[in-house]
């Protein structure tokens, strides 16, 4: 429902509708402006107010009681525009000529001016906007369609095959629907298509508007439509699934940071994406603002596009407004801003990190006789191992992959030169019986071996490990020492590249053992 005012126009009474004495305003404002340096310029106004006020009264004689935008629309029509009253404007609008024009070019810097006075001529009094009244997705290549005065469809098709050049068109067209704002107001409309804001234009810009008419498309028009739209469904797919993985990120880090603030012993834990080995909590006592600035920057990277999809989605469907241009650029601004953040305290805490870590395993240690790290004594000790023999050897332990655990330490012994003598071994009590060993090992060449002793000395060679396709658990192999016939009341066991002990000459740089266990698979037979 429309309210309707009275107006007094030349001492006489008239109803007539908001929209319509808008722009009735705006056409007498017009009128002056035009005649204003005109001698005689009011009395003229002043005469064209007077036939209004006729044209109105033989509204009002009709039965017309109150005066709507289309009659005010009529009325302006009948009388003219500003610029046709005065005359102001010339009929010359064609490009001058000297009678000898032609399309014949001498040089490539003619066709090059040619084109350029084209393309001015085209886009000549426009201004660039997105357009809301035939887009597929944005607005963006129907609002360069108007601009450049082209059909819409070539844009689309010239995006299509820029789509297909690595993704080139896609990247275009974002950034031209954050940068290129939407033509909103029937004045940015008029300013699109490079028409002049004159009342009468904008009226008709009203009413087109109310008349929401589906464009007419031709055949190439129609496929490129269907195709656009698929495109913009799966985008928006993409944009939904790629808005679930950042929100899922984003609480799996805030989860992660609020363990590594809050438990001692985080750095141990398997957190996502490694924030438990980057020590924070303990940086941030060092180098607080590093550490704040990093965590910051997390959380700004993963929640602005997070937002920025979901302000997308709610938008097409009706639930909030589109992003004005200068709100899309402040957060394509913070974006960039918290990426320049994150990045640098990120390489600095990994380069601190490397550096403790370096710091530790350069610490010497004493375990049996034997410097080694911290991380191998502990080991070593916590798992009761006897170093029988450790010579020539960069380490002792490692931290790797086995049976789907990544971050799981096991025996491992290195040497460039394969001049590694190692042998550790570890006791058990059992009861009398016949027992079975297994163990997961690997090595880089042959020599090394896994041994038992019962009542006698068992050995086994470890397979060698081949990178190659086929070869499960990172080259690790399943190996078992059978009918280990015990009468006394343990076994030893253990780990040996000693020529001496296992007979055999040790040509690998490398190798591993883990996953010991001792399984009883019979009793001991009687003697009759």
């Amino acid at each position: 429902m429309k309210k309707n005012i009275t107006i007094n126009l030349c001492g006489r009474l008239f109803q007539i509708d908001e929209d319509a004495y808008e722009m009735l305003q705006k056409y007498i404002e017009s009128l002056r402006s035009s005649f204003g340096k005109q001698d005689g310029g009011d009395e003229i106004v002043d005469d064209i107010e007077a036939r209004i006020a006729e044209l109105f009264a033989e509204l009002n004689q009709q039965g017309i009681e109150a005066i709507t935008i289309d009659h005010v629309k009529d009325i302006i029509t009948r009388i003219g525009k500003p610029e046709e009253l005065t005359d102001s404007e010339g009929t010359d609008s064609e490009r001058p000529g000297d009678g000898n024009e032609g399309h014949k070019y001498d040089s490539f810097r003619s066709a090059a001016q040619d084109i350029c006075d084209n393309v001015r001529a085209r886009t000549a009094g426009k201004k660039l906007y997105r357009n809301p009244n035939d887009k597929m997705v944005a607005g963006v290549l129907s609002g360069l369609a108007a601009y450049t005065n082209s059909d819409a469809v070539w844009w689309r098709l010239l995006t299509m095959l820029l789509v297909l050049l690595y993704g080139v068109g896609i990247i275009a067209y974002i950034v031209l629907a954050i940068v290129v704002p939407e033509a909103k107001t029937p004045e940015q409309l008029l300013q699109m298509e490079g028409k002049d804001v004159t009342p009468q234009n904008l009226a008709d810009v009203v009413v087109e508007n109310k008349q929401t008419a589906r464009p007419n498309r031709g055949c190439l028009g129609t496929i490129l439509f269907v195709l656009f739209s698929i495109v913009a469904a799966f985008f928006v797919v993409i944009a939904s699934i790629v808005g679930v993985g950042l929100l899922i990120s984003l609480l799996l880090v805030v989860v992660s940071l609020v363990i590594v603030f809050t438990v001692p012993a985080a750095t141990h834990l398997n957190l996502p994406f490694d924030i438990g080995y980057l020590n924070l909590g303990e940086l941030i006592n060092i180098h607080p603002w590093v550490v704040i600035t990093f965590i910051v920057g997390v959380l700004l990277a993963l929640s602005i596009p997070l937002y920025a999809i979901g302000h997308m989605l709610f938008s097409k469907a009706g639930k909030v407004q589109p992003m004005g241009i200068g709100q899309r650029i402040l957060w394509v601004v913070l974006w960039v801003a918290s990426l320049c953040c994150l990045f640098p305290a990120l390489v600095w805490i990994q380069q601190q990190e490397k550096t403790h870590y370096n710091a530790e395993m350069n610490e010497i240690y004493s375990y049996q006789g034997v410097t080694m790290s911290r991380q191998d004594k502990n080991f070593l000790r916590r798992g009761d191992w006897n170093l029988i023999k450790a010579e020539n050897c960069d380490h002792y332990t490692y931290v790797g992959y086995y049976n789907g655990n990544h971050n799981l330490r096991f025996l491992d012994v290195y040497n460039e030169n394969c001049g590694e003598v190692f042998q550790a071994e570890r006791k058990e009590a059992v009861e009398p019986g016949v027992y079975r060993l297994d163990c997961a090992v690997r090595a880089e060449g042959p020599g090394p071996c896994v041994y038992a002793i019962g009542d006698s000395t068992m050995l086994k060679s470890i397979p060698v490990y081949e990178a190659q396709d086929g070869i499960p658990d990172m080259g690790w192999f399943d190996i078992s020492i059978d009918n280990i016939v015990v009468t006394g009341d343990s076994i030893a066991y253990g780990l040996s590249s000693d020529e001496e002990f296992t007979g055999l000459s040790c040509r690998a740089q490398w190798f591993s053992a883990t996953d010991f266990k001792l399984i009883r698979i019979g009793d001991l037979t009687r003697k009759k």
